[in-house]
């Protein structure tokens, strides 16, 4: 729980996010060996960064570098300790804090380089823990975050806030890695679950996190508005063997109150913020979900109208398919596939499960069943989660049932 935070705080001392995970574990052996001995600590997570800051102080005076700065930090360290370490830590942590997000999430970094380190270093998941999250092996994952280390260090990325003038860039390479994170957790692109409640749980706390040092950033509070609407959901969205429940058909009474009423208070103050970025747009169209009681009292005239605010912000053939789907919904599902089709040659939507899906649930709106069947076995070919497939091939038995 405290590794993010002990990590940030010796790494504001090093410069070096390696050394400091390094000296974070050495802090937490040390902590092993005492605490079983002298009783746990009133604020651990001070405790062990106090520990790793002495041993990042001793291991840079060894290398007889910077000794007068180092003999400095050694007597202010000293002193805090001695003093009041925890209302000293709790004073600049926040600021460390905040930095190692922004060189964890640097955009120097691929976007799953990113989300792995960001996943060890602040919030503290083991390799293994990661790998299974991801699916993919534990070696592979330890390469990324070793590379990632390497990276950061072979450019000299300084362990610091962006100035005014990268801010925008580096805000947004942080909330991407968030809500890439989320995504995968709540709609995982692979394997035998439609979710990972792990993934999401942790894309919510960093988020809550970034609210709390990045108050003044609309985008922040934004994306922490999405994040809690859409998580919101997460107990509806399955049934009792793990099989997609799609939106229409699900249990709004399951649907967790207070994680909506959280994201529509964020929701609120990053409008009142400035004017709405793509995270606080997502937001609001979760938001006309939240609110409505049942399906047929959705908004769907207003959530057509926020895709084309978000396609004229980011052009993206997702939420142009996404807009299809709301103006079905809104004029009919024939308005709904003239949109569709216009994405079919699409390069970028040519692997896409979700287009196929898309066009086969407009065309059994339509009582189009054989073309729908098509469509549906093309989106369960192209789909690589296992309950996705499930699902599809599901809706294809269907229209096949249904084809005159």
């Amino acid at each position: 729980m405290e590794s993010g935070r002990v990590v940030a705080g010796i790494a504001g001392l090093v410069h070096d996010v390696g050394l400091a995970e390094e000296l974070a574990q050495d802090a937490l052996v040390a902590a092993l060996e005492q605490w079983p001995r002298d009783g746990v600590p009133a604020n651990p997570g001070a405790w062990l960064t106090a520990v790793g800051k002495r041993r990042a102080i001793d291991l840079i005076r060894r290398r007889q570098t910077q000794q007068r700065t180092l003999a400095e930090l050694g007597r202010d360290l000293d002193e805090q300790v001695t003093v009041d370490f925890d209302a000293a830590v709790e004073e600049r942590i926040d600021d460390d804090l905040l930095r190692l997000i922004f060189v964890a999430c640097h955009p120097i970094l691929s976007p799953i380089a990113r989300a792995a380190l960001t996943l060890r270093l602040l919030g503290g998941l083991t390799v293994g823990e990661i790998a299974r999250a991801f699916l993919t092996s534990e070696s592979t994952i330890g390469q990324r975050i070793t590379r990632a280390k390497q990276t950061l260090a072979t450019a000299h990325i300084p362990f610091e806030v962006p100035t005014a003038a990268e801010r925008a860039e580096r805000v947004d390479s942080v909330l991407e890695v968030i809500y890439l994170i989320f995504n995968e957790g709540y709609a995982a692109t692979a394997g035998d679950d439609w979710m990972r409640p792990e993934l999401t749980r942790e894309a919510l706390r960093l988020a809550r996190v970034l609210q709390g040092l990045m108050p003044d950033e609309a985008e922040v509070h934004g994306l922490a508005a999405l994040l809690q609407i859409q998580a919101s959901r997460i107990p509806a969205r399955t049934g009792p063997d793990g099989e997609p429940v799609l939106l229409d058909d699900q249990d709004r009474a399951r649907w967790d109150r207070l994680l909506i009423s959280r994201g529509l208070a964020a929701l609120d103050r990053a409008r009142a913020l400035g004017d709405p970025g793509p995270y606080t747009l997502q937001a609001a169209i979760a938001a006309c979900h939240a609110r409505a009681r049942t399906p047929a009292e959705t908004d769907w005239p207003r959530i057509a109208a926020l895709y084309a605010d978000l396609a004229a912000l980011v052009p993206s053939p997702v939420i142009e398919l996404n807009r299809a789907v709301a103006v079905a919904r809104a004029d009919g599902p024939a308005a709904g596939l003239a949109l569709a089709r216009e994405l079919a040659d699409e390069p970028s939507l040519a692997a896409y499960h979700l287009l196929p899906s898309v066009l086969g649930d407009l065309l059994v709106r339509l009582g189009r069943h054989r073309e729908a069947r098509a469509e549906f076995e093309r989106a369960a070919e192209l789909a690589g989660n296992e309950r996705d497939r499930a699902l599809l091939r599901d809706r294809a038995a269907e229209c096949f049932s249904k084809e005159s």
